[in-house]
């Protein structure tokens, strides 16, 4: 149990906090939404890769609108990493 109570407590230090930045213009005076994090989000493996050798390109976008932005680039990185989990049930179900 007290193991369980550590693992959580770590767990829970390791979740970000807000951002100050949700919902400010970036210098274009835009605020990037839904079809911004769906994009962001489809584009994230190549945009990570990037940002690795570069500091002028990041995967996500801080002066977002909040929880649509946040669900836009989760869906869009779903579609570009084929999340559906589609392909674990066909596997299965080639074994039987």
């Amino acid at each position: 149990m007290a193991l369980l109570t550590v693992l959580v407590l770590v767990l829970g230090a390791c979740a970000p906090g807000p951002s100050s930045l949700t919902g400010t213009a970036d210098a274009d005076g835009d605020v990037a939404g839904f079809w911004d994090g769906l994009w962001h989000g489809f584009i994230a493996p190549v945009t990570f890769i990037i940002s690795l050798f570069t500091e002028n390109v990041t995967p996500y976008d801080v002066n977002n609108s909040g929880g649509w932005y946040n669900f836009g680039f989760l869906f869009g990185a779903a579609i570009s990493l084929g999340g559906n989990g589609g392909g674990a049930a066909s596997r299965r179900r080639r074994r039987e």
